[in-house]
């Protein structure tokens, strides 16, 4: 178990690493000056050199690296080149509400794709099989903006049950936060929710089909008992590893919700940082977003050996 975590922990370093690079060089070769969009149109050229050097932009790219690297190593991000605000407290600021929003989606797709799998795979090619996997395909194929829009129209404008926009954090009014969280989660929750349905399925159907499954079933043991006992936590074994690549997928791809829902997360603030070529945010956004995804799965590699006694880490 030291071995692995040491591994681990070694990994997650050469993964900063690579991105911190890859991100660094990406933002130096997007068109575009960040020294212009501080100055403005009315600037002269002495101006334009004193803020250049001042920023560091007048020294080499890897003389720019490494003095951000040790920034970083000393667990400073840096500071918004347009407002100065430390990117640490910005993207704090940001990244808690898209957790709470990623959490709460996954939330909802577990709850819908556990019950829609297990059925789909216990009534094979019956009417709920057909109807959940075609529910599934639906959600998962639907754009997450246009499914947002509509839920807006339909229960924000006509039915008024639920807010249309805006963000409360749920640690400081637990029902306001969750309720206006209800609709942003449901959105991006079904799309979740139709990959992971589908896996529950395909994967129980396969654990179904094992021969220590057939002999407890010639044994008398009900079917119930067969698939919540015995075949259940195998099945999820793959299950598990698809939520925690997700998790990514959803940190990632949440920025379309937080637009149409004006959730002020991590997606809306590295477009702005983007937009405005405001180097220090995008960095420090996208090096948190690849931290919490490496601890994500991390957590699913621990999560294999409860499953399942006879996978260890080792």
């Amino acid at each position: 178990m030291v071995r692995f975590f040491l591994s681990r922990i070694g990994q997650t370093f050469a993964v900063l690493f690579t991105v911190s690079v890859i991100v660094f060089a990406l933002m130096r070769m997007i068109p575009g000056d960040p020294v212009l969009m501080m100055l403005g149109d009315d600037f002269t050229q002495e101006a334009y050199q004193r803020l250049r050097a001042k920023l560091g932009f007048d020294r080499s790219l890897v003389t720019q690296y490494a003095i951000w690297l040790q920034a970083i190593l000393r667990g400073d991000l840096g500071t918004s080149y347009l407002n100065h605000e430390h990117v640490s407290v910005l993207v704090w600021d940001a990244f808690l509400p898209t957790l709470s929003l990623v959490v709460a989606s996954m939330l909802v797709g577990i709850l819908v794709a556990v019950p829609s799998g297990i059925v789909a795979a216990m009534r094979r090619d019956s009417a709920w099989d057909w109807g959940s996997m075609g529910f599934a395909i639906f959600v998962y194929s639907m754009p997450s903006f246009w499914k947002g829009i509509v839920l807006i129209w339909i229960f924000s404008v006509h039915l008024r049950w639920f807010p249309a926009v805006g963000y409360v954090h749920p640690w400081e009014n637990f029902w306001e936060g969750t309720w206006r969280l209800v609709l942003p989660a449901i959105t991006l929750g079904t799309f979740f929710s139709g990959l992971v349905a589908r896996i529950i399925r395909s994967s129980l159907l396969e654990v179904l089909d094992q021969d220590y499954i057939k002999a407890a079933r010639a044994r008398g043991v009900r079917r119930a008992a067969l698939v919540y006992r015995h075949a259940l936590a195998n099945a999820l074994i793959p299950v598990v590893t698809v939520i925690g690549l997700q998790f990514g997928t959803l940190l990632g791809g949440a920025v379309l919700t937080e637009t149409v829902f004006g959730i002020p997360g991590m997606g809306r603030l590295t477009v702005a940082a983007i937009l405005n070529r405001d180097y220090a945010i995008v960095q420090g956004a996208i090096l948190v977003g690849v931290l919490a995804v490496v601890i994500v799965n991390l957590a699913v590699d621990l999560t294999y050996a409860f499953l399942n006694p006879r996978i260890r880490v080792a």
